[in-house]
């Protein structure tokens, strides 16, 4: 029986992330009844039923949550060999960096202006990214490396460059203000910024197993103004601090806090002369 073409993979994953047949097909721009057509062909050529029709909502089925997973993944890879190919036919093509805003993108500032005075250096094309998205943006082929602070390791190699302490920040008014130093252990009980989409950047307080249970942020801006409401305290990059001082947040050292490390990133396996020399640069700069 043959197998799935790429036309009915994006059908049916259009359908399943919809759980709509109307909705999935206005997304498509074809009309329902070609597309509810295709999903049952779909169904009698692998032998299994994908949707759970009963009731007035359309779910999936164990096996089509099953085959909602792999073709998204068959989906991602060939858009990703696409950007990718399209990006090697360019003639004297630069390199794409992503970093996000503060300690990331001063050193690819460095890393930079370095290059600037170094003839054969590749031009670089610098990205600003948000909180965690650098290394999907360096996986599915958006960028060819990424500065940035934790991640998800999946197909990526990885250098660490920098390495600095991190500080607790909490409202002055909050009780361990008055205390010079803090530890861990006093902090495990407060309440933890989450950020969006379950982004971790290594703010995470005390035991990393614990929930998080204070309000979701999407940026470093965002955080300040929840612990100067009293709302959350926060683990922060001492950077970080000496660029956000401010009466309405204290900061306090937390010696036994795990430091906050700035990496160089990029897809795992890769020859590129370009990355490399960027990734050694971006050490020298680090020092």
């Amino acid at each position: 029986m043959p197998e799935p073409d790429l036309r009915e993979l994006r059908y049916f994953s259009a359908v399943a992330e919809e759980l709509n047949l109307t909705r999935a097909a206005r997304r498509l721009g074809i009309a329902q009844p070609p597309l509810s057509r295709a999903m049952r062909q779909l169904e009698r050529r692998l032998g299994v039923a994908l949707f759970d029709r009963a009731g007035n909502r359309l779910a999936l089925t164990p096996a089509g949550e099953v085959l909602a997973k792999e073709a998204r993944s068959v989906l991602d890879a060939l858009a990703l060999a696409v950007r990718r190919t399209r990006r090697a036919a360019l003639p004297e093509r630069g390199l794409v960096v992503t970093a996000k805003p503060g300690v990331a993108t001063a050193l690819l500032r460095r890393v930079r202006e370095r290059f600037r005075a170094e003839p054969e250096a590749p031009e670089l094309h610098v990205v600003v990214s948000g909180f965690g998205e650098q290394a999907a943006m360096v996986r599915d082929g958006r960028a060819d490396v990424a500065i940035a602070a934790c991640f998800d390791g999946r197909g990526l190699d990885v250098e660490p460059l920098a390495s600095e302490p991190r500080v607790a920040a909490l409202t002055p008014h909050h009780r361990l203000a008055s205390r010079d130093v803090l530890s861990t252990a006093d902090l495990a009980a407060e309440p933890a910024p989450r950020w969006a989409a379950g982004v971790d950047i290594g703010y995470r307080l005390g035991d990393p197993d614990r929930p998080l249970s204070g309000p979701v942020v999407h940026d470093s801006a965002q955080l300040l103004e929840v612990v100067a409401l009293g709302e959350a305290v926060a683990l922060v990059p001492s950077s970080l601090a000496e660029r956000n001082v401010r009466p309405d947040v204290a900061y306090r050292p937390v010696p036994d806090a795990a430091p906050y490390e700035t990496l160089a990133l990029w897809r795992a396996g890769s020859r590129s002369p370009s990355i490399a020399r960027f990734v050694r640069t971006a050490l020298e700069c680090s020092d």
